[in-house]
């Protein structure tokens, strides 16, 4: 938001003050300054000046050779202007003047030497307006610097609008001025106003408040002949100089009351809008705004309506059909106060956010309401004094805001600075920002002014950040804290996720991605996976990110396919929300998933398949010390393989699940590629009861490895049970089992070749004396019905 000190100065004296440092000190005392902008520096040497004549150029189409009375002498001007013409009064920048880096001097043009020049007010940075030159209508000396003429000399501060949230009062030169004027310990003046009350014996104006829940105020008065149709000069810099344009006389009034007092106001054309409806549509319709866009309005958008046909959409922008126009001389003027929860909500379903909606969703002071009409209203008289009110100011006054009263002493304040603030100062600050304030003794009774207690002053503790930021931070003295600092510990759930993932990043090399939780339809149809309806969200963004997701693999898969590019080996992995449905109580199931995606070129799928349950192994073994078992299980969701689907137990419960992608998602991926995952609830892992660490002495003697291959398919076996039985067959010589390697013949008929580990703590064992404990467990196997190929 950008901001005029002139503008301010309108309402605190600031004369004798430094005001950059002034600027400087706003921001160690209220809201964090971005910017500070001169204005008017670059220019010099502009006066006010007058056309005597003009001529064509005898061999151009577009110059004119002007003769230019600037006071004390005439001049000529070559021009190239379209708007120029005999008797037009302009800016004229005289010889050795500057406009920005530009500094005038004679100057040859067409054969014709030009002794200064016409300038439009877009050269001189005041407008955009660069179509032709800047006509002064104004009664003005010739010769009178430009700058004496007009507030062009200005200094432009931006404030950064996120540290303004929570006030709602400082959205506007008013609510900014009272701070300059508490920093400054200078009085603060009030605003010019027009007493509305002179018009209570007027008609009033029919408004008729339907949705009482939504408007708190809504107040109207009409006036007419209102025949001026462009604002004063110095309105049209301010408001070019704070971010707004000039469009016409009233337009131009009620921007500049908003971004004077912060209440957002709207002219309508009274001829096309004489009476008022605040109210919802029980069903959607198309409405067209000012700005020529068609939009559409559904039934929980507020809207201001005449005669139950829509004129504007409440706190965010009128219409298009109702709009002020250049013939324009009655209005029907506008003040009121919305939810601003309803606004922020309309504005993200439109996608239109204005200065009037900003304000608005900061939950507005309805005492404004009255104010910015008076205002209004006084500023139309003064510049338009030939103007008239037809009407009372009607006003609906539907939901006041409660007086808020809090109550402290000396000491609270004193134990929650850590200083002695002067009963005086505390005085002088609060009655100086607005507080209502009464002592009795050391105890201090404060009320909460209006435009503080709608959102931002509500409990005791808001009165001392008021106090120490306008007594100063840099003045508190400096000391240590002298209170105990205790260690922290994690929660288990969380300490178990880190471990997780450093495991999975310095074991496996994989990378965590970061996602949202909700599933994106759009691209889940790209990849052939169908949604699973679930909890939805009301106010989405997108359609497409309305269902809640209740796994993190298809969001790991989407991520894949976008990377794929990039390696032909990979693995990424998250922990993130999913949403399992609605608890009893109504609130969502939401549970933190690790999901774990692995991607190749160069590796076939059942070797990273393999390498996934390897993973899902060494964090169960890891970090619970125990080993978990996979079961052949029927897929959970669609974009499983229909076979290849397992799931991971711990002590004989489900923690999860392992497999690889149904074949029209790995197709629609990649072609060429192989993928596998697995997905772990982090909160079933972390309440699984650790097991107690086992410590067995490393043997001195090297082991044994021996391969052999068993005529079997692989789908049939299940590994832990098989493991089981070698170890009951082998004894205790048999120290580990593993799957060494899967073989497809061309007639479909399947090879297993495993591993077995032999070792002893006595003796460095020979494969004589292990050809009976294989022949063994190869018997045990055969019983089963895997025999040796």
């Amino acid at each position: 938001m950008f901001l005029s000190m002139n503008w301010i100065g309108d309402f605190v004296d600031l004369s004798g003050l430094d005001k950059k440092s002034l600027i400087k000190n706003f921001t160690l005392s209220t809201a964090e300054v971005e910017d500070i902008i001169e204005k008017g520096t670059d220019i010099s040497g502009v006066v006010v000046a007058k056309i005597l004549s003009v001529e064509n150029h005898p061999e151009s189409k577009k110059l004119h050779l002007l003769k230019v009375d600037k006071g004390d002498e005439v001049v000529d001007i070559v021009c190239g202007a379209p708007n120029v013409r005999e008797g037009m009064k302009v800016a004229l920048a005289t010889i050795g003047g500057h406009i920005g880096e530009i500094t005038i001097a004679p100057r040859k043009l067409a054969g014709y030497t030009s002794y200064g020049m016409c300038c439009s007010e877009a050269e001189l940075g005041i407008s955009d307006d660069n179509s032709g030159l800047w006509e002064i209508t104004d009664d003005i000396a010739l010769g009178t610097d430009i700058k004496d003429a007009y507030a062009i000399d200005d200094i432009i501060f931006e404030v950064d609008n996120k540290s303004l949230t929570n006030r709602p009062d400082l959205w506007s030169h008013y609510g900014i001025a009272r701070e300059f004027a508490t920093i400054t310990g200078r009085e603060l003046k009030a605003p010019s106003l027009l007493d509305a009350s002179q018009f209570d014996n007027l008609p009033p104006v029919l408004v008729d408040v339907k949705a009482t829940e939504l408007c708190y105020r809504y107040s109207a008065i009409k006036v007419e002949n209102v025949t001026r149709k462009v604002s004063p000069v110095n309105m049209r810099i301010r408001l070019y100089y704070c971010g707004s344009r000039a469009i016409n006389f009233l337009a131009d009034l009620t921007n500049y009351v908003m971004m004077e007092l912060g209440q957002p106001m709207h002219a309508f054309d009274n001829a096309k809008v004489d009476k008022i409806e605040v109210q919802t549509f029980s069903e959607g319709l198309k409405f067209t705004t000012l700005d020529g866009v068609e939009r559409n309005i559904d039934e929980n958008m507020l809207m201001i309506t005449s005669g139950n046909a829509p004129v504007a959409i409440a706190g965010v922008m009128g219409g298009d059909a109702s709009k002020i126009e250049d013939d324009t001389t009655s209005l029907l003027l506008e003040s009121a106060t919305f939810d601003g929860v309803s606004v922020r909500k309309t504005t993200t379903r439109l996608g239109l956010r204005t200065d009037s909606s900003q304000r608005y969703e900061k939950m507005l002071d309805p005492e404004l309401c009255r104010v910015a009409t008076e205002r209004v209203l006084k500023l139309i008289f003064d510049l338009d004094p030939e103007a008239r009110v037809i009407s009372s100011f009607t006003d609906a006054y539907v939901k006041h805001y409660p007086t808020i009263t809090l109550e402290f002493d000396k000491r609270y304040v004193d134990r929650y600075t850590g200083i002695d603030i002067p009963t005086e100062t505390i005085v002088k600050t609060l009655t100086s920002l607005g507080f209502g304030l009464t002592l009795d003794g050391d105890r201090f009774t404060a009320v909460v002014p209006s435009w503080r207690a709608t959102k931002d002053v509500t409990i005791k503790a808001d009165i001392i950040e008021e106090i120490t930021r306008i007594y100063g931070y840099d003045n508190f003295e400096i000391f240590t804290a002298e209170s105990p600092i205790l260690p922290v510990r994690k929660e288990t759930l969380k300490s178990e996720e880190d471990r997780m993932k450093d495991l999975l990043v310095k074991s496996y090399r994989l990378h965590e991605v970061h996602s949202y939780i909700w599933s994106d339809i759009k691209k889940n149809e790209e990849l052939g996976i169908e949604t699973p309806d679930n909890v939805r969200v009301i106010n989405a963004q997108t359609p497409d990110h309305s269902i809640l997701r209740k796994s993190m693999i298809p969001t790991l898969l989407a991520f894949a396919k976008e990377n794929k590019g990039y390696s032909d080996n990979f693995g990424i992995f998250e922990i993130g929300h999913t949403v399992e449905g609605l608890k009893e109580n109504g609130e969502c199931d939401e549970q933190n998933k690790l999901g774990v995606v692995l991607y190749s070129k160069t590796q076939s799928e059942e070797s990273l398949f393999l390498h996934a349950a390897d993973a899902v192994r060494e964090l169960v073994g890891d970090i619970l010390h125990k080993s978990c078992e996979f079961v052949s299980a029927d897929p959970d969701y669609s974009f499983e393989h229909p076979v290849n689907a397992f799931d991971v137990l711990v002590d004989g419960v489900k923690i999860g699940y392992l497999g690889v992608p149904h074949p029209t998602v790995l197709e629609n991926i990649d072609k060429k590629c192989a993928i596998a995952f697995f997905e772990i609830k982090t909160e079933s892992f972390a309440s699984t009861a650790v097991g107690a660490l086992k410590y067995s002495e490393p043997s001195k003697f090297p082991a044994i490895e021996i391969d052999v291959t068993f005529a079997t398919d692989p789908a049939g076996i299940v590994f832990g049970e098989l493991k089981k039985s070698a170890w009951e067959a082998a004894g205790e010589l048999l120290s580990d089992m593993w799957l060494k390697d899967i073989y497809t013949a061309e007639d479909g008929s399947f090879a297993v070749t495993l591993r077995f580990a032999f070792l002893s703590n006595e003796r460095t064992l020979t494969k004589q004396e292990l050809s009976p404990v294989v022949e063994a467990i190869t018997r045990e196997f055969s019983k089963q019905g895997i025999a040796v190929k």
